[in-house]
């Protein structure tokens, strides 16, 4: 089916043009693609289009939209009792697919002390960054297939589990995607078999957590097996709510309060020109995701702006 995508660069919406014609009416889709630019109709000011309506609380039925197929219902995660802030020690943490070493970051940026931190990563350069980022406090221990229950049994306990699995091959973006049980996919499993072996002993009280992300752009299927194995629904969480990207993933985890709506702070860059160095002037408010690629924020059209100016020059990020 052929989609219009919208020309503003700060939108990442699509329509699909068969639609159009039924709810705008005959000849909508030929006459949007004769506009250069094109603005969708989330972006005009006008926000009724014959039966197209933007609705009022829409970014709320979009969150519900994406939670609403749950498939099986599952029991509550467990509860555990408040700690007293006089017996509050260093946690232990084993991460899994770690990249550059984020998850100890943000423990950092939220006041967690961190007794041991326990990582998976194979990407050298990710490991340089983790390793003189934070002084050698991150032990290392490379690829999760090597990872053996004897390995496990040396480093626990863990307070708490963390991961995200390569989603190369379960998103849709991806036109040569293979799905959860091929080739990257698979390394769910490893997730999976390595949070088991870091649980608690039967009895023991001791608070345990643990959280798998990935995109929210896979399969069904991938996402009900994923569940399945984990025994929870995940919840959709966007980045741009805190943040001047777009980032929308899917959490499953035992996290207390993962399911509450994400407010930002005050301290938090809502917009593009919050985040740049002195002397940059954001050409938009809000950006897609931003990678280590430098055509991750670059347009060919030229009618579409670059993200930001610097010394009166275009320039891109990555």
């Amino acid at each position: 089916h052929e989609l219009l995508l919208c020309s503003n660069t700060s939108c990442c919406r699509c329509f699909c043009v068969e639609c159009l014609e039924v709810l705008v009416g005959t000849g909508t889709a030929a006459d949007a693609k004769l506009q250069e630019p094109w603005s969708c109709y989330m972006c005009l000011p006008q926000r009724c289009h014959r039966v197209l309506r933007c609705k009022k609380d829409w970014n709320v039925c979009l969150q519900a939209f994406f939670t609403s197929d749950v498939g099986l219902e599952y029991k509550a995660p467990k509860v555990y009792p408040a700690i007293p802030a006089a017996k509050w020690c260093p946690i232990r943490v084993r991460s899994l697919f770690d990249g550059n070493a984020t998850g100890y970051l943000v423990l950092k940026e939220l006041g967690i002390k961190v007794e041991k931190y326990v990582t998976s990563e194979v990407c050298e350069e990710s490991i340089a960054v983790g390793t003189i980022k934070h002084e050698g406090n991150i032990k290392y221990v490379n690829d999760v297939r090597n990872i053996t229950k004897k390995n496990t049994e040396e480093w626990n306990p863990f307070d708490l589990v963390i991961g995200g699995s390569p989603y190369n091959d379960l998103s849709n973006l991806n036109p040569t995607q293979k799905g959860l049980h091929e080739d990257t996919g698979r390394l769910f499993f490893e997730f999976y078999h390595l949070l088991n072996y870091s649980h608690p002993k039967e009895g023991d009280d001791w608070p345990f957590f643990w959280m798998f992300e990935n995109v929210v752009a896979m399969k069904v299927g991938d996402k009900r097996d994923i569940s399945r194995f984990l025994e929870c629904n995940p919840v959709m969480i966007d980045a741009i709510k805190v943040s001047a990207v777009h980032r929308a993933r899917y959490f499953w985890g035992n996290l207390p309060g993962i399911n509450r709506p994400v407010i930002a702070s005050k301290n938090d860059k809502l917009e593009l020109q919050d985040c740049l160095e002195f002397s940059r002037t954001a050409k938009l408010k809000k950006v897609q995701i931003i990678t280590t690629k430098s055509n991750s924020i670059k347009w060919e059209k030229k009618t579409s702006p670059h993200c930001h100016e610097w010394q009166s020059r275009c320039s891109v990020l990555h």
